[in-house]
């Protein structure tokens, strides 16, 4: 792997690592912002799967569905369709509760998020598990 796809795998890796951070946290102050951490969650796994692309330059298209970018994944390492409920689980929550809806809920529960953080953390982990130690983040 060259130095720019190292470089651009671990800006990849560091933005997935924001997200979850940023979904822990938020959901550390009350229940209120569960939308906005199930959003991050969502983002984390996008952008761990974007990061397993990237890392063997495969195109991929503009897309938050997790489900369009996982056979991309699976074509890749077969190991990535153990995945499937969990990217059926976070693809929704991109856009779920991120605008006002008449006929959605504005927040998720918090049985919906902690379902989503850790769906998120274990994508996570396990795309850094199969990426070189020098494209993880700091």
């Amino acid at each position: 792997m060259d130095q720019a796809t190292i470089d651009s795998t671990n800006r990849w890796l560091t933005k997935a690592s924001h997200d979850l951070l940023a979904a822990e946290r938020g959901s550390t102050v009350d229940d209120q912002a569960l939308d906005t951490c199930v959003y991050h969650c969502q983002q984390a796994g996008e952008k761990a799967f974007k990061a397993f692309l990237v890392a063997h330059a495969m195109a991929f298209p503009k897309t938050h569905n997790l489900m369009v970018l996982l056979p991309m994944c699976e074509s890749l390492d077969t190991r990535f369709q153990q995945w499937q409920a969990e990217a059926a689980l976070l693809s929704p929550f991109a856009f779920t509760f991120r605008y006002p809806d008449d006929f959605a809920p504005l927040n998720p529960t918090r049985a919906q998020f902690d379902e989503a953080f850790a769906a998120a953390q274990r994508i996570y982990a396990f795309v850094r598990s199969l990426l070189p130690k020098e494209t993880h983040p700091a």
